[in-house]
């Protein structure tokens, strides 16, 4: 129960005090959304990023097993 009490004060208050419609505010984020690729080579560096992160989980995956294989 007061969960419930909780979600819809915290509901009331986000309405209230909600700096612009929600239209506004999607409509802003689909926008930005856009834009994201377009700025410099962010999509480049966060796929380099992955695949470098892929390769250290499987260099150390394969340090651990060849490790503690018995």
């Amino acid at each position: 129960m007061r969960f419930l009490f909780g979600l819809l004060l915290g509901v009331i208050i986000g309405l209230l005090i909600a700096p612009q419609p929600g239209e506004v505010t999607r409509a802003r984020l689909a926008q930005q959304g856009i834009q994201l690729p377009l700025r410099g080579d962010l999509g480049a560096r966060a796929l380099e990023a992955l695949a470098q992160g892929q390769e250290l989980y499987t260099r150390t995956k394969n340090e651990l097993t060849n490790r503690y294989a018995a």
